[in-house]
């Protein structure tokens, strides 16, 4: 299992067997903070009662280590992943909300037998689990992991794949691609015993993050700026943490709102270095905007630019990283940029991510003020959601997918903004776009950390009311306001409207050596194209040039479908026996 996961830790593994307890701990490190070998993992309390194993990063461990050497606790690392052990030993369970970071991580306790799951509030970084039919439970990083396990057969969630290929990514909280294979919800902690396990018991996940509720604005000119100032503290904060490493720290900069800002913030701390990408033979380069910052910032600036042929090159074998389906475009380009920051020597990266979910940067969010007047009316917004997310008329998944959107408005009191940014937070980020980063950057051994995902600055975003984020003609209101009020941007920056376009959908279209292999690949005899009912409609893309089909037909944009039906069958390929078997 560990072997599998190589590229996620390339600098150290330690592994744990008890045999007396059934137990067995595995961890692959890549090392940020204190390099030397006092951060190996599995790590252990100061009694060798609890043992960790743990991803990712905390970033107000400093603060956490001062209040537990002031406990009482002895430490042997300067790492953060201690603070964990010891926390848990002075807090129990109630340590995860202490922690502001990104995190996926697990703990034995020898006294009383038991393992102790837990996930970072806004799903960062992944955990899944899966109970043996033979007896035992097994969790890890990622499911590929799962493939070395004696009684393991691989066969496709046909619900996942459908909502998959509805939606381009699996939006159920606890399933996966996979059958049997469960994923831990963001926010949430999961506690099993011996006796669990004896009983081939599953229990349930604990959740343990809510947002706060909204803030009301008063809507005058002092009370904005209030907000704007308040908004800048905690960011300014968080960056500060988010760039201490013992390793080169770089900066992901596409020259848009959100990336721009952080670099700003990052650049008051000292020099800093910004990575842009640019897509050949494509109509999408931001890089002019990226330079344009770098230059206000006074960052050391490099592009890197991604050809077809090395996404063509890097399809295949990057799927094997897909391992929960998920069709962001952007895992593969961006695998090829972090590997690139690798290959500079940059171990951690700080990203834009999580902004525009938690600030009102999407189209849904521009016409869902307000509570829906009755079931029919909450249902017509329903619709207009789903066809956001899918890119089609509709489609089986329609009816679950309403239900789970009229749920959420009951959660968020009636108020449709609130409804689809707990969509955003709660379905979308962690099981797409934060999977993206987390799968990208730790194929290539880098770290991605994501600022505006922090615990922190989520708090302060989901209580911002809507009249603070979509105003005047603009979204992301407040943080614009923010850069403009202290000077962290110019105002064509500052101002500058989202830029956003599939790379693969505009390669599909326009490179005839992408759409060339697509085709092979979708049109394949044995393909999933043909279980599915889906030949037709791509032979009329591919071969016939049709875009869509019109209204009644539930298919509008046929290279989204293509997009997804060429993940869908190279993941088959990898994880499937036989490509039939997604269908």
């Amino acid at each position: 299992m560990a072997e599998s996961m190589a590229h996620r830790g390339p600098d150290d593994r330690g592994l744990l067997f008890r045999d007396a307890e059934g137990l067995a701990l595995a961890h692959n490190r890549l090392s940020i903070i204190d390099l030397s070998p006092a951060g190996r993992q599995p790590m252990f309390s100061e009694d060798g009662r609890l043992a960790l194993v743990f991803n990712g990063e905390v970033y107000n461990f400093l603060e956490l280590r001062e209040e537990l050497l002031g406990a009482g606790h002895r430490f042997a690392s300067r790492t953060d992943s201690e603070v964990v052990v010891h926390g848990y030993e002075e807090w129990g369970p109630g340590v995860v909300e202490r922690l502001c970071g990104m995190f996926a991580f697990a703990i034995w306790d020898d006294r009383t037998k038991a393992l102790f799951l837990a996930r970072d509030p806004m799903g960062i970084k992944p955990l899944y689990y899966w109970q043996s039919p033979l007896g035992g439970i097994y969790f890890s990083s990622e499911i590929k992991a799962f493939l070395a396990l004696p009684g393991f057969e691989p066969q496709a969630n046909r619900r996942a794949v459908r909502q998959f290929l509805e939606l381009n990514f699996i939006y159920d909280l606890h399933e996966t691609s996979l059958e049997g294979v469960r994923k831990l919800p963001a926010g949430s902690t999961l506690s099993f015993a011996r006796e669990d396990v004896t009983a081939r018991r599953c229990r349930s996940p604990r959740s343990y993050f809510r947002p706060p509720g909204v803030e009301p604005f008063g809507g005058t000119a002092e009370e904005l700026d209030r907000r704007a100032d308040r908004l800048h503290g905690v960011l300014d904060r968080v960056v500060e943490q988010h760039l201490n490493a013992d390793v080169p720290v770089g900066l992901l900069l596409s020259g848009g709102l959100d990336s721009s800002i952080v670099a700003a913030l990052a650049a008051k701390r000292g020099p800093i270095r910004t990575i842009s990408m640019g897509f050949a033979e494509s109509r999408v380069d931001e890089r002019p905007f990226a330079r344009a910052t770098s230059r206000y910032v006074g960052s050391q600036h490099e592009d890197v630019l991604v050809q077809p042929q090395d996404l063509v090159a890097e399809l295949e074998r990057s799927v094997w990283f897909v391992d929960d389906l998920f069709g962001d475009w952007g895992l593969l380009s961006t695998l090829i940029l972090y590997r690139k920051c690798r290959e500079a020597g940059i171990k951690v990266v700080l990203v834009g991510e999580g902004s525009d979910e938690l600030f009102g940067g999407y189209p849904p969010y521009q016409g869902a003020g307000g509570p829906a007047a009755d079931g029919q009316a909450l249902w017509r917004r329903s619709l207009r959601l789903y066809r956001w997310y899918s890119g089609r008329r509709w489609g089986s998944e329609l009816p679950a997918f309403a239900r789970v959107v009229q749920a959420l408005h009951q959660e968020a009191d009636q108020d449709f903004f609130s409804t689809v940014r707990l969509f955003e937070t709660r379905h979308q980020l962690p099981h797409c776009y934060n999977m993206k980063v987390d799968k990208a950057s730790m194929a290539a051994g880098v770290e991605a950390r994501v600022p505006f995902l922090d615990v922190r600055v989520a708090r302060e975003a989901l209580a911002l009311p809507r009249d603070l984020l979509l105003r005047e003609g603009t979204n992301k209101f407040l943080l614009r306001r923010m850069a403009e009020r202290h000077g962290l941007l110019p105002p064509e920056i500052a101002q500058r409207p989202k830029f956003g376009a599939s790379i693969a959908a505009t390669w599909m279209e326009e490179v005839p050596g992408f759409r060339s292999f697509a085709r092979e690949v979708i049109l394949d005899p044995g393909s999933v194209a043909g279980p599915l009912g889906l030949r037709r409609a791509m032979k009329d893309y591919f071969d016939r040039g049709r875009c869509g089909y019109r209204f009644p037909h539930p298919l509008c944009i046929l290279s989204i479908v293509a997009w997804r039906l060429l993940l869908l069958s190279l993941w088959s390929r990898r994880y499937l026996r036989g490509l039939a078997a997604a269908a």
